[in-house]
């Protein structure tokens, strides 16, 4: 199906003053808008994490940032051609740079790879161009006004730029100070004292009037933005120990608050300027889909990665969405953009978000096919090593050897104890990284996407006799399972999964063994608990086995069976989505 957000934009279409009917009230969806921005923001500070952005640095900091610079350079080059101002062609470019990270993170979640490495390449590359739109929010209006690109009576003069540019981030950087060295400590002190009274919905409340006090004090105090004062905001609270606690109470309330934005978004579109320009309108889809998708693609494969996760993260990103809006309503109230121009962005966006799901779908046979054809592939990839690392320690070739996919963490650890006992194995890893490291410890590895079968058929899993998935991407995991079946109907399987609704899933793919993480942790501490309480040995492993073996209440039976929801208490069940 279609991302919600179409429907959001559909419905604002038909209660705006251009569309026939009822008509909604443009002002007042406006007013809350602004509400639902500064709650987006901070939501998006509230899962911020600079650690995260650091393990994908390498690629998603130059990836993120060269593919916005080209998209904006093609956006800006279009507009210029259509003979707008040098300010209007800049914000219309750099509008037209920026994916949803809305639409983008319900693609990850609904193909279950938003904790996969792709995932989190694609989560770093947005977190990138969130930092640079708040950036761009921030000097955009006092560069436009220095160069008189606003509607401004006075134009700065030529020499004031560089003296308005670092005014403005002089203030940036006194308010990015103030919050780093009071609000870090102020901010915590207020939620844990609310916390102490015992109220939930007190607590949310305090967690609403800091998202929208801090973004109107800065505005206000040190003329930023409404969008920076909330971004912050939240990742001062994301530092703390509430910070979970208070995205969870803040989420109904972005959500509805965003509906409403995305509503007043649609109220605005102009209907008559997609059908009287359809040309510009075809043009500004092919920038997006251009300077995005190709981009991104073109440079993850640069940037050494396999082309299939190239082509993914390009499709992902193949669209524009809420930052787009949002530069578009700045450049308006600047008097930068026309009407007619944020009506080509809202409709590039509306028919973008549509095509996302087409537009996954035909790079995913896109890579299919290339990955059919090795010389091809290799050539892309840039690949002038063999795929196959082999080594005098382990030769996977022989019969009954072992395939290990990923040699993470898990990966590891399982690859260490086959090491032990002398079992060969062969490893097919997607990081080169880890895969040169790997050669220098004498593991036989391919570097390379098992969901490949020309990677794959390189480990020869009609001769192996066991598949270990130790990668953490149930939706690689399926695609592996099946094609290691098809050289090999009777190899052994093991997998990792996450919750309940995979490891059922796995079963019924007749997986021989599914392992979820959380449950083997649970009977290591179970295990641990009952000879601690001086249970022997062997009754504490025969419990755990009892555990394992299935005697346990399945967690759907043990949720029929809780009382009643306490007021003001929310039960968490394994469905749901944990913060980051």
């Amino acid at each position: 199906g279609l991302p919600p957000l179409v429907g959001y934009l559909v419905a604002g279409i038909a209660l705006g003053p251009h569309s026939p009917g009822f008509v909604g009230d443009v002002n007042l969806a406006s007013q809350l808008a602004e509400v639902g921005v500064i709650l987006l923001m901070f939501g998006v500070g509230l899962h911020f994490s600079p650690g995260d952005l650091m393990k994908v640095r390498r690629v998603a900091l130059p990836g993120a940032l060269l593919q916005m610079l080209f998209a904006t350079g093609l956006g800006a080059w279009l507009a210029l051609s259509w003979e707008w101002s040098v300010g209007a062609a800049i914000m219309f470019g750099l509008a037209l740079s920026v994916a949803s990270t809305v639409v983008v993170l319900r693609v990850l979640e609904s193909r279950g790879l938003l904790d996969s490495i792709d995932g989190r390449i694609d989560v770093g590359w947005l977190v990138v161009e969130d930092l640079a739109v708040v950036i761009a929010l921030v000097l955009l209006p006092a560069i436009l006004d220095a160069v008189g690109g606003t509607n401004s009576t006075t134009t700065a003069p030529t020499g004031g730029l560089a003296w308005t540019i670092g005014l403005t981030l002089i203030k940036v950087a006194a308010f990015i100070a103030l919050m780093g060295v009071v609000g870090r400590r102020a901010v915590p002190w207020l939620l844990t004292k609310v916390v102490g009274s015992g109220s939930r919905e007190l607590f949310t409340l305090a967690v609403l009037a800091v998202a929208l006090g801090v973004a109107v004090g800065a505005s206000a105090i040190f003329g930023v933005s409404f969008a920076l004062g909330a971004f912050v905001a939240g990742v001062v609270i994301s530092e703390s120990d509430l910070s979970y606690r208070a995205a969870a109470d803040a989420v109904p309330l972005q959500d509805a608050f965003a509906v409403l934005f995305f509503v007043s978004v649609g109220m605005l579109i102009e209907p008559r300027v997609l059908i009287d320009e359809p040309i510009r309108l075809l043009q500004t889809v092919t920038v997006v889909l251009i300077g995005n998708t190709l981009a991104a693609t073109v440079l993850m494969v640069l940037l050494r990665h396999p082309l299939r996760a190239s082509l993914r993260l390009g499709a992902s990103l193949g669209q524009i969405g809420e930052f787009s809006f949002i530069l578009a309503a700045l450049g308006v109230s600047m008097g930068v953009l026309t009407e007619e121009a944020r009506s080509l962005l809202l409709g590039a966006a509306l028919v973008t978000i549509t095509l996302n799901p087409v537009v996954f779908s035909l790079l995913d046979r896109l890579g299919a096919w290339v990955s059919e054809r090795s010389e091809l592939l290799d050539r892309l990839e840039r690949q002038k090593e063999p795929r196959l690392v082999g080594t005098d320690m382990f030769v996977a070739l022989e019969p009954d050897h072992a395939i290990l996919i990923g040699y993470g963490r898990v990966g590891r650890t399982i690859g260490d104890a086959l090491q032990r006992i002398g079992v060969p194995f062969i490893a097919i890893e997607q990081d080169r990284r880890v895969v040169e490291a790997m050669r220098t410890i004498g593991v036989s590895t391919i570097y390379g996407d098992a969901t490949q079968m020309s990677i794959l058929e390189h480990a020869h899993p009609e001769r192996a006799k066991l598949l270990v998935i130790a990668s953490p991407d149930p939706y690689h995991a399926r695609h592996i399972i099946g094609l290691a079946r098809q050289r090999n109907p009777n190899i052994e399987i093991v997998v990792r999964t996450h919750s309940d609704q995979e490891q059922r899933l796995f079963e019924e793919m007749k997986v021989d063994k599914a392992l979820m993480g959380e449950r083997e942790l649970a009977f290591g501490m179970a295990y641990y608990s009952l000879r601690f309480l001086g249970i022997d040995d062997d009754h504490a492993d025969d419990v755990v086995q009892q555990l394992r073996g299935g005697a346990r209440m399945p967690t759907q039976e043990f949720s029929m069976l809780m009382p009643h929801a306490v007021p003001g208490v929310r039960a968490v069940t394994p469905g749901d989505a944990a913060p980051k």
